[in-house]
């Protein structure tokens, strides 16, 4: 699972500081947003043929990750 983290970049002078596939200016989003509308993996790779399947998975573990996350509110001291 690290390995496919690893794929994720951020960069604030990309994309708007949104998460992407390594480095690249496709973001996390886009890929699970494909899968959402019921593209293929297959599909998405004919669409970004600089893509990998291993961006993929890496996309859909970032999201599942991100998913689980508790933001915890900061108290004012």
């Amino acid at each position: 699972m690290i390995d496919l983290l690893a794929r994720i970049t951020h960069d604030p002078a990309q994309m708007g500081g949104r998460p992407c596939i390594r480095g690249l200016r496709v973001t996390v989003g886009t890929v699970v947003g494909l899968l959402a509308a019921g593209r293929s993996s297959d599909e998405i790779l004919a669409a970004y043929p600089y893509l990998e399947a291993d961006d993929i998975r890496a996309a859909l573990t970032w999201a599942a990750w991100r998913s689980e996350e508790i933001e915890v509110p900061l108290r004012a001291s």
